[in-house]
């Protein structure tokens, strides 16, 4: 039988999705499955290594069955996974601990450490960042000093595609953008020793994988792997990349200059660029493409705000309790914002201390004024993020919108509205899977260039700003900030 298909997966830190493509990028079926996330102790976020494979392997089984096709048309396997976090493994392949996820912040001590001293500036000179909480850079510094063993045990250093990619082939490998999270120079793109001495790592400097091209033939599938998944043995398995450099791929957002904007459980802003530009409010990674970057202001404080809300208020988690919540919060749009919400649930533009709130809630306000406020909310603080971008890059519209958010035609609209720019949402709901199965396809010959790839991305939506409710955010935008500036002290007292 031709194999004429193509297989994308995304590994988040929560779920792990796998979508069946055409060679035309048609989404032909999809699955998933959930791992769960373990907090032993506080602050560490962990899940186990093995479950995270089964459910890659249940991921991949569920889509071919919803496609109505076997492994063997699968012609080749694109894997994008979350970012950061440790995956360490030893010299026969198998986990030294449970996985540590992006949303770890066990490491908070190192990274104080490292502010106040000379390590804060040199990282974003070398590496076009910041370290963070779940930096692989500052876990292992952690680990380096309180869980010795596991790094003297580890023979590699992964991050979550890698690991799933060696179970599914046997290969060890990663791709530059990737290995930018921490381990290369930001001018070269290449591993630099002088990264890791910084950071106090040097002796681990052979456990990181090979570099490989993100669309490059990595492995094929081994028998152990095609038995755990469903896939033929000897498919091809290219190495893919970071989830958001997927997403960008997917949602055909590669030319430099263009903005692309992921509403999920990050808040990510995203533009691809010929030149490393850096600063300490963004992290300049290496994109797919070889000696371009991909610059992306981030923060935990999208999309996941309005799941919680709903959890919180006891409404069902199905698409129509999100349906209703649209409707609702539709209902109240006319006049200015009233209510105003910092989604800081989990995280902000604006530091480690500050949280989420709801200023403004009086005795008349309801369900849907209380959605609204959040949708909004959301959307200020991507604002947050892209007006950052703004002052160094030359952004180009339309900007294209994936994730949660994306799928709320009125929460889409509040995008254009507030960014003052044309939204474009793909028509995929799987961009990241979108965008490995693309860069498998580029693996194979299929299409000539990432651009030809990112061209038959169709679009589903289109929204315009409103220049009404443009001025309505724009109110909304000036006191969402100046409540921010005012709730500095308040947020150093709580932290």
């Amino acid at each position: 039988m031709t194999a004429d298909l193509l297989l994308g997966v995304d590994a988040g830190q929560t779920v792990t999705k796998a979508c069946v493509f055409d060679r035309s990028g048609r989404e032909l079926g999809g699955g998933s499955a959930r791992v769960e996330v373990h907090s032993p102790r506080p602050r560490w976020v962990e899940r186990d290594m093995e479950e995270v494979w089964q459910a890659t392997g249940v991921a991949i089984r569920n889509a071919l069955a919803d496609a109505g096709v076997t492994g063997d048309r699968i012609g080749a396997v694109g894997i994008v996974g979350h970012n950061d976090g440790l995956y360490l493994v030893d010299e026969n392949g198998a986990p030294v601990r449970p996985a540590v996820t992006a949303m770890d912040t066990r490491a908070h001590e190192v990274l104080e450490e490292w502010r106040s001293g000379s390590v804060w500036t040199r990282a974003l000179e070398l590496t076009g960042q910041v370290p963070f909480a779940g930096s692989p850079s500052a876990l292992l510094a952690w680990f380096a000093r309180h869980d010795r063993g596991a790094l003297e045990r580890a023979r590699w250093v992964l991050f979550c595609k890698d690991w799933l990619r060696y179970r599914l082939t046997g290969r060890v490998a990663t791709d530059p953008s990737e290995a930018s999270a921490a381990f290369t120079n930001v001018h070269t793109q290449r591993y630099a020793d002088e990264v890791l001495a910084l950071y106090g790592l040097g002796w681990l400097a052979d456990r990181l994988p090979p570099l490989l091209r993100s669309e490059e033939i990595a492995g094929e599938v081994s028998d152990a792997g095609a038995a755990a998944t469903g896939l033929a043995a000897g498919t091809p398995v290219v190495t893919g990349a970071h989830d958001v450099d997927g997403t960008a791929v997917g949602c055909g957002a590669v030319r430099p200059g263009m903005l692309s904007l992921v509403a999920g459980t990050f808040s990510i802003n995203q533009v691809v660029s010929k030149e490393p530009i850096v600063d300490e409010r963004w992290q300049a990674r290496t994109f797919v493409r070889p000696g371009e970057w991909l610059t992306m202001a981030t923060s935990p404080s999208s999309a996941t705000n309005l799941e919680w809300w709903r959890g919180v208020f006891g409404l069902s988690a199905d698409g129509e309790a999100y349906a209703t919540l649209e409707r609702e919060a539709s209902a109240v749009l006319d006049g200015p914002s009233r209510l105003l919400y910092h989604p800081f649930l989990y995280g902000s533009p604006y530091g480690e201390l500050a949280s989420a709130a709801l200023l403004g809630l009086r005795g008349w306000h309801r369900r849907g004024d209380l959605a609204r406020a959040i949708m909004e909310g959301v959307v200020l603080g991507h604002r947050v993020h892209v007006d950052a971008l703004r002052e160094r890059f030359s952004l180009e519209g339309p900007a294209r919108l994936s994730g949660g958010a994306a799928r709320s035609a009125v929460w889409s609209q509040m995008f254009a509205d507030a960014l003052g720019m044309e939204i474009e949402v793909p028509a995929c709901e799987e961009a990241g899977a979108r965008g490995a199965a693309l860069l498998a396809a580029l693996g194979i010959g299929v299409y000539a260039s990432l651009d030809e790839a990112a061209a038959t991305v169709p679009i589903a939506r289109r929204h315009a700003p409103d220049q009404r409710r443009r001025a309505v955010l724009q109110e909304a935008y000036d006191a969402f900030v100046a409540a921010a500036s005012a709730l500095r002290d308040v947020w150093a007292r709580w932290g």
